[in-house]
């Protein structure tokens, strides 16, 4: 029997994609700065968690749609974040806006035609963890960033239920 896998997996942005508040931490526009590097306004240099690149590569290449849901203030920073990161490629839905995450994922779900139960989420907030979790999306709470582990055993999850 073939393995359980899910279609789609969203990942929040703030202390789960990167370290940071983007509406808080940094300060934009953000450019590219020396050795190809991102910086903010004030020129320091803007990190994401390590294993974020390869691994928005991998599942693409691995067949599964990626979303992004974030409620931050600064859409056009998070924008301007993922563009310049070069992660634009691998994302194919992106709901970043304030509000309850539960908007956020019925636009997600009426765009993609995905139902809720064949979605991973990933966040750093138990409330948007409870909140999705309630409408049936298998909800992953972050507590370092996402990494391989992270994104391996909830795929194992998703698999096992």
């Amino acid at each position: 029997m073939a393995e359980k896998k899910p279609k789609l997996l969203v990942f929040d942005l703030d202390y789960t994609l990167w370290p940071f508040w983007v509406d808080t931490h940094v300060t934009p526009p953000f450019k590219k700065g020396k050795d190809n590097c991102v910086v903010d306004a004030q020129g320091k240099k803007i990190k994401f968690y390590p294993d974020v690149p390869e691994l928005l590569k991998k599942l693409k290449n691995d067949g599964y749609e990626i979303g992004i849901a974030s409620r931050t203030s600064e859409i056009k920073g998070a924008n301007q974040l993922l563009k310049l990161f070069d992660w634009d490629k691998y994302i194919d839905y992106k709901e970043i806006y304030p509000g309850c995450k539960i908007t956020h994922f019925k636009k997600i779900k009426n765009a993609s035609g995905v139902n809720y139960e064949d979605m991973i989420f990933f966040d750093d907030e138990n409330r948007n963890i409870r909140d999705l979790t309630e409408v049936g999306v298998l909800s992953i709470l972050v507590k370092d960033g996402v990494d391989n582990g992270v994104v391996k055993n909830a795929l194992d999850k998703y698999s096992s239920q």
